[in-house]
């Protein structure tokens, strides 16, 4: 089991920007397609509020790879 959370803590780690970078991406894309004032607005608070999500996501798989939530320390 603790080697499942090892790995899961690889996949967090790399979802976090993987996540971060498709929001950034649409995000671009529909204020492309629509330049409109009313566009920017929702989608700077989404992305801004999606970022401690993010980093949190990759703080979380980097504990889980070091072993932090396994019932036995690994040293």
């Amino acid at each position: 089991m603790d080697k499942i959370k090892r790995i899961l803590g690889v996949v967090w780690m790399l979802l976090g920007p993987a996540t971060l970078i498709f929001l950034v991406y649409e995000a671009w894309q529909k204020i492309k397609a629509n330049p409109v004032h009313d566009v920017y607005l929702p989608w700077m608070i989404i992305v801004i509020i999606c970022i401690p999500i993010a980093m949190g996501m990759v703080l979380f798989g980097y504990f889980a790879w070091l072993g932090e939530y396994s019932r036995e320390k690994i040293e």
